[in-house]
């Protein structure tokens, strides 16, 4: 049994051997990412390089993304969560951008609220540069609806054709299940023709169009969306067709169309009536023709049994 004990510990110190070998290969592998973490205090470990490597996350980038983020003041993100984030399939570098954009723009944006919004999908960058930014918006937009200009008809009958600029900034704690873009186009579109046709003519909407924006604005159009709207500003307005004539005047002839087949009714009614006075005229001048027939006949059969005499 004795004679085990130095082949037991030989076996033992070569594992640990080996063991340090593959540690100081590993440790020498990440020792550059390492002094550029201690160096930048981004507080990341050699042994946490390590374990990184083992559970499939490339410390290059957890190393990259942390310093960005102690560097531009943001101290307060555990390396736990950027890593559960590159795990996860999301982009660690954007959502970090983002954040320092956020932060130096002091907009309230938190870890938890970027990663989310990353993962969902949306670009997080562009999110908060149109925060910082707005962006305007046409609307109609011809590329996506096909349709120039926004069409209302006024309390007078007279078409206006108006193209509006939608300013929009993004709000980012709607961006995860918040309505679109095209959503807004078509709420400020439906509220624009509301607007024109509550106006009783349209030279009150041509003389002040911002009557129309007031009035979409004070719709909350923006409400359950990604985005909060700025400002909504009438480009154009022009003059149609006068709706409201066209329409009486289709009318009139639908009325008269309606008129002219009562009167062709009435008139083939009576047609048909004096057709039919015709054909008992004739029967009963036929029963007359035949009651005057049987006269000569009744006389005669008077005289046969003598109830005839001449006088």
């Amino acid at each position: 049994m004795e004679d085990l004990w130095p082949v037991v510990a030989f076996a033992i110190g070569g594992i640990g051997i080996l063991l340090g070998i593959v540690f100081v290969a590993l440790f020498a592998r990440y020792f550059k990412l390492w002094i550029q973490a201690f160096s930048s205090r981004a507080k990341i470990g050699p042994l946490a390089l390590v374990f990184m490597s083992l559970r499939k996350v490339k410390p290059s980038v957890i190393v990259d993304t942390k310093i960005m983020a102690v560097q531009a003041g943001l101290t307060d993100i555990p390396t736990q969560a950027f890593e559960a984030h590159y795990l996860a399939g999301g982009n660690v570098h954007r959502v970090v951008h983002a954040l320092i954009v956020a932060h130096r723009a002091r907009i309230d944006l938190d870890w938890d609220t970027a990663s989310a919004i990353d993962l969902a999908g949306r670009n997080i960058i562009s999110a908060v540069e149109t925060s910082v930014d707005p962006k305007v918006i046409d609307c109609p937009d011809p590329k996506k609806s096909g349709r120039p200009t926004l069409d209302g008809v006024a309390k007078d009958g007279i078409q206006l054709k108006a193209r509006a600029r939608v300013t929009v900034r993004t709000n980012l704690s709607q961006l995860v299940g918040g309505a679109t873009e095209e959503t807004i186009i078509a709420r400020v579109g439906e509220g624009i023709v509301s607007a024109i046709g509550s106006c009783e003519s349209h030279k009150e909407v041509l003389a002040n169009p911002s009557v129309i924006a007031r009035n979409v604005l004070d719709r909350g159009l923006d409400s359950q969306t990604s985005f909060s709207i700025v400002s909504i500003d009438i480009a154009d307005i022009d003059v149609g067709e006068n709706i409201g004539a066209r329409l009486r005047v289709d009318q009139a002839e639908a009325d008269m169309r309606i008129a002219q087949a009562l009167a062709e009714e009435r008139r083939a009614e009576a047609v048909a009536s004096e057709q039919e006075m015709i054909a008992t005229t004739q029967e009963n001048q036929a029963k007359v023709v035949l009651a005057e027939a049987e006269i000569p006949l009744a006389m005669a059969e008077s005289f046969e049994e003598g109830n005839l005499r001449a006088v």
